[in-house]
């Protein structure tokens, strides 16, 4: 179970350092956008828009759509305004899963946010309902192969299971069922994002910035230089340089 509580208070420690780190999420953001084929939109409503990198990118494709953008932590909201600029959006502070939509939208979108949602199924539900007709949703989300080296490596170090917050994502299957049974046409594409880093502690610092705070690792490691040295080595082992 997500804690919302430690992604809010996460996500709102970090915001003046997330877009140094979220490579992951500007790489989901560029593939999204190039998915919106519509002329035009009059409303958008943007859901977990974060510091604004995927909102920006709509009101750059859309400048005419009145846009209503929402998320969690307030100072992430509060970077998101400074980039685009005061009342260039709606920008509000709020969980989305408790959110009252009071209105319909052309386009309800989402980039790297749906991962933390305590209930996607009933979500999407709701989110279809607050659809003009010929409306649609789109999202990316990462799966539960999300630092899967990372995670093989800690479980070979502590000798035991571990699970993280990638444990409980959803895969593609188990995102395509939810969506068949709501939607009437539904497009599900998988896109596999790598990335390189020159350390573990350059991971970790990556991990900090954008997400829960490694939630799970932090009650089963006390980092040391010599345990970030042997999970190194054991990552060398298992995954040797080209």
């Amino acid at each position: 179970m997500v804690n919302k509580r430690i992604i809010e208070e996460n996500f709102s420690k970090h915001a003046r350092d997330y877009d140094q780190h979220s490579g992951a999420q500007n790489f989901c953001a560029s593939i999204l956008i190039k998915e919106v084929d519509a002329n035009s939109f009059s409303s958008i409503l943007d859901i977990g828009c974060g510091t604004g990198n995927y909102t920006k990118l709509l009101k750059s494709k859309f400048p005419q759509a009145k846009i209503k953008a929402v998320d969690i932590s307030a100072e992430m909201v509060k970077v998101a305004k400074e980039k685009l600029g005061d009342g260039e959006v709606e920008f509000i502070v709020a969980d989305a899963e408790n959110l009252n939509l009071g209105e319909e939208f052309d386009l309800i979108s989402s980039n790297a946010s749906f991962q933390w949602f305590q209930d996607l199924k009933s979500d999407l539900a709701r989110y279809k309902k607050a659809l003009k007709k010929g409306g649609f949703v789109l999202f990316s989300t990462f799966g539960p192969k999300t630092f899967s080296q990372l995670h093989s490596c800690l479980e070979e170090f502590l000798r035991k299971p571990l699970s993280i917050s990638a444990s409980n994502f959803l895969n593609k299957e188990k995102v395509e069922k939810i969506l068949e049974g709501i939607f009437s046409e539904v497009k599900v594409k998988e896109e596999i994002y790598n990335r390189n880093y020159n350390s573990l502690l350059e991971l970790l610092e990556n991990l900090r910035c954008t997400g829960t705070r490694g939630e799970g690792l932090s009650r089963e490691i006390f980092w040391t230089p010599g345990k970030i040295a042997s999970i190194e080595e054991i990552y060398k082992k298992r995954f040797p340089a080209k």
